[in-house]
């Protein structure tokens, strides 16, 4: 057992409620099942957050919402724009009434958890990042007189390079070749949404193919190799930094998983 999860299984036994934060641009990519059954397996009560709620059009968060919920309770909210946070606090109440609680906030890198412990908390007294796997150590933290917050270390699931860059997982500066993950991930964003992924880069027109698309990046940026030739390793890692930033404004719904 990898140590990440042997310190996981430590946090879930001290708490008594788990809060599992994905990101709304992709709430059923960036879910954790392995995490969820273990939860579960440990009889503890799970609450799922979709965070960045503000990335998502609110007909396409109730859809995941309604889905979600098969499984678990779900709330959808904006951490970094405080938009929902109140729906946290009613449900930890929701499903404990216990003196003093202790709650664990866990879930991918880079989806947002700190930023949710710090709205717990009242100050920036975690500290955040944009880079995944920030977090490398846990902490617990006592927000008020009835309330215990565990904050973790991103946990990072089994998967190659392509499925990891997808789940914002790897940064792009840990890729030795960021290329094959980029064409990936810009594949299935134009399947998606090709025309706000051309606006977002103010290209002069629509590509369905992936490496078509980072030569024009880089032409477009100005990025050059020594002798005139383009940088599409540069051009690659920025996409990947954009998409887990959440630059890029497109998101995934129900239906293209056929739900």
């Amino acid at each position: 057992m990898r140590k990440e999860w042997r310190i996981l299984i430590n946090i879930i036994n001290k708490a008594d409620i788990v809060l599992e934060v994905v990101d709304a641009r992709d709430p059923l990519n960036t879910r954790d099942k392995r995490l969820e059954k273990l939860v579960r397996k440990m009889n503890k009560k799970l609450i799922i957050i979709i965070n960045k709620a503000d990335l998502v059009p609110r007909d396409v968060l109730e859809q995941w919402k309604k889905i979600l919920s098969k499984d678990c309770y779900t709330i959808y909210l904006s951490a970094k724009k405080r938009l929902g946070t109140s729906l946290i606090w009613k449900a930890i109440r929701k499903f404990s009434d216990k003196d003093v609680v202790t709650v664990a906030v866990v879930g991918l890198p880079n989806v947002g958890k700190s930023t949710i412990i710090n709205i717990l908390k009242g100050s920036h007294s975690v500290g955040t990042s944009p880079i995944p796997g920030y977090t490398k150590s846990y902490t617990i933290l006592r927000v008020s007189k009835w309330l215990k917050v565990i904050d973790t270390p991103g946990v990072i699931p089994k998967g190659n390079r392509e499925e990891l860059v997808l789940k914002s997982v790897l940064r792009p500066e840990a890729l030795e070749d960021p290329i094959p993950p980029a064409v990936a991930l810009i594949e299935r964003l134009l399947k998606r949404n090709s025309r706000e992924l051309i606006k977002r880069y103010n290209l002069d027109e629509e590509t369905d193919d992936p490496y078509v698309f980072l030569e024009k990046l880089a032409r477009r940026r100005g990025l050059l190799l020594k002798g005139g030739k383009l940088n599409i390793e540069e051009a690659a890692r920025i996409v990947i930094r954009d998409w887990q930033s959440g630059l890029i404004k497109i998101y995934f719904m129900p239906s293209d998983y056929d739900l």
